[in-house]
């Protein structure tokens, strides 16, 4: 008995369909499933399918059996179900180192992880329009070369700029050459950072999307006790809005009402003293102009009580925006 046409491509093509087309509000029945493949040109017979359906299912797709007034068929399990999808599309569409043409490429395929029914939800949901992103495309192959640079632990070199008072792009250091050792990324605040360490042996970072042509030098990356593997989950807690500074311990006083501010910033692991209604905690953080912004976002509900050069500077940033308005 000669040999049914396209039977080497049946398996494929069923588990293509079934991926696509099905779920559990969308089962399908065995009729369209041999319309499909027909439509493939691949002949086929009901017993066969019933067989095809089972070495699916022995291979990890999840292949279940609804059975109703008819009986259909669809994935149940995937390795990405539809609310894991939606928090991933959340996150892309809301980046802001993404472009909006980016955007909708990753989307699109993230969109091919659930059916197509499901991917139409999905769509309705999705608002990438308006929302304001990137200007730079080369932000994602730069992520791409800074991490391929880390694992062979190695130095990059690129160029750094910074937006002029006309919205034109101005290259740091009169266009020369950045060479780093890049140590990890940190995603703060919708924008990418890479955390390294510079020839002279200082910590820096630098806003991804504002780095230009960036390769690998192929030098062996430096070695400094400034940067442990610790830092880059502590690196957030510590500074604020990525603005860097000296890292020293600083203890705050708070009142109780903003405790869920501080254990969400600072992790549940903080330690606290309690003095009233009030509670004392020391951390370490990067002193910067935004570390004090951050605080007077809280009024008197927040003191710092040391070290002293702390609040001599807080209280002089404080009397800086005063005296603008009392000019006035």
């Amino acid at each position: 008995m000669p040999r049914k046409s396209g039977q080497k491509r049946k398996l494929l093509y069923l588990a293509k369909f079934l991926l696509e087309e099905t779920d559990e509000e969308h089962p399908a029945t065995m009729q369209r499933m041999l319309d499909f493949l027909g439509a493939q040109g691949i002949e086929a017979e009901r017993k066969s399918i019933y067989a095809d359906l089972e070495e699916l299912r022995t291979i990890g797709v999840d292949v279940i059996c609804a059975r109703g007034r008819t009986t259909g068929y669809f994935v149940g399990e995937r390795s990405f179900q539809l609310p894991e999808v939606r928090l991933l599309v959340d996150a892309v569409q809301s980046s802001r180192f993404l472009t909006k043409k980016k955007s909708e490429e990753l989307i699109g395929k993230l969109q091919g992880l659930v059916s197509r029914h499901q991917a139409k939800s999905i769509t309705r949901q999705v608002l990438v329009a308006g929302r304001i992103k990137t200007m730079n495309e080369s932000v994602y192959t730069a992520v791409d070369a800074i991490g391929s640079a880390m694992e062979k632990d190695c130095k990059i070199r690129f160029r750094y700029f910074e937006w002029d008072g006309e919205g034109n792009k101005k290259l740091r250091r009169n266009g020369a050459l950045y060479t780093v050792s890049p140590y990890f990324l940190v995603w703060d605040d919708e924008n990418y950072y890479l955390v390294a360490l510079e020839e002279n042996g200082e910590k820096r970072h630098f806003r991804v999307d504002k780095m230009l042509s960036v390769e690998e030098s192929g030098e062996r990356r430096d070695k400094s006790d400034a940067i442990t593997p610790e830092d880059g989950a502590d690196y957030e807690k510590k500074t604020f809005g990525m603005f860097g500074g000296r890292e020293l311990r600083v203890t705050l006083s708070f009142h109780e009402s903003l405790a869920g501010v501080f254990f969400d910033r600072f992790g549940r692991e903080l330690v606290t003293r309690r003095t009233g209604d009030r509670l004392e905690c020391s951390v370490p953080v990067a002193v910067s102009p935004m570390f004090y912004a951050w605080l007077m976002g809280f009024g008197n509900r927040v003191e710092v009580l040391g070290p002293e050069e702390v609040r001599r500077e807080f209280v002089e940033m404080a009397e800086g925006i005063l005296s603008v308005y009392r000019e006035v």
